[in-house]
């Protein structure tokens, strides 16, 4: 088991959630790929991106299906969003892209929630590698990062 998803574990049951992290050796780097795997709707993926705001770190959590307005994500924070290089995103989430999962990560981050992802039960979020996943609900998602809930969707 590789640290980064050992971080995952142990931050998800730091905070009250059960460990429900899945190894799926068809891979979840790619939403479809994750969907597969996990056999869900490509909605029901949680997939994590990973912006800056200058040397802060800003994760949305998105549904799959769904693709970031960055324009939105600034709005809901007041802040101007970057794009984040995979070697910087690496740096401070300790996750290498296709594996970031929306917990345990290195540094603080400004953490959004997509509004879309309310309606849906269960969902899945990556658990620190691209072959692991976790199965969570949109509301647990919200208490265990202190997201907000936002709309985001482009």
């Amino acid at each position: 088991m590789s640290h980064s998803v050992e971080r995952v574990r142990q931050a998800l049951l730091v905070d009250g959630h059960p460990d429900t992290i899945a190894r799926f050796a068809e891979g979840t780097h790619t939403v479809a790929e994750a969907a597969a795997s996990v056999g869900c709707s490509e909605a029901e993926i949680a997939k994590s991106i990973i912006f800056r705001a200058g040397d802060t770190p800003v994760l949305v959590v998105a549904s799959g299906v769904n693709r970031i307005d960055r324009a939105k994500v600034g709005a809901a924070l007041g802040r101007k969003i970057e794009r984040a290089d995979p070697a910087w995103v690496e740096q401070v989430t300790g996750f290498a892209v296709g594996g970031v999962a929306p917990v345990g990560h290195l540094a603080p981050a400004l953490i959004l929630i997509d509004q879309d992802l309310m309606a849906l039960d269960p969902i899945w979020a990556a658990a620190g590698s691209p072959t692991h996943a976790f199965r969570t609900s949109a509301a647990e998602l919200v208490r265990i990062t202190g997201g907000v809930v936002a709309d985001v969707k482009a």
